[in-house]
């Protein structure tokens, strides 16, 4: 039995995930069933590009819903955290390592949505030696190589959609 973690969202991530999966749980659902029906009258299945590819994006879909489904149940809401330069999801930290500047979103990259913004998880190694601590704070983690990295933490901000 595998054990799903729990994920930080704000309040708006969460919002709009859940009315994500209510459209495509309604009226997505339906819309798919219509286009595999239009393309099942077309004739012989094996050879019906439109089938093929209708039933690939119900099999995209579904998988898409079940990811949501999964997320939202173990999802914890959260409030925008404060502008007080304490680390925690849902900041956009700027950190340095290795002498170079590097900003990402900490918690859940659904709560980025459509952005470029790099996204770590605060159950990762950096996130997690991050995460609680103030701008200014210097930590290090141990990386998947077994090598220990030093990260600066110069800058954290609520993250604002």
């Amino acid at each position: 039995m595998t054990e799903t973690a729990a994920s930080f969202l704000t309040q708006e991530a969460y919002d709009r995930l859940k009315a994500e999966l209510e459209q495509l749980s309604g009226e997505g659902r339906i819309e798919i069933a219509r286009k595999i029906e239009e393309a099942r009258e077309e004739g012989d299945l094996k050879e019906n590009g439109g089938y093929h590819a209708a039933r690939e994006e119900q099999g995209k879909m579904e998988a898409r819903i079940r990811q949501l489904q999964e997320l939202l149940h173990n999802a914890v809401i959260g409030e925008t955290p404060p502008d007080d330069g304490i680390v925690e999801p849902g900041m956009v930290v700027t950190v340095e390592m290795f002498g170079d500047e590097e900003t990402f979103l900490l918690g859940n990259r659904e709560i980025a949505d459509d952005t470029d913004l790099q996204v770590f998880s605060e159950k990762s190694a950096m996130g997690a030696a991050i995460n609680g601590k103030s701008v200014g704070d210097t930590t290090s983690y141990e990386a998947p190589n077994g090598k220990t990295i030093e990260v600066k933490i110069l800058k954290a901000k609520p993250y604002k959609s």
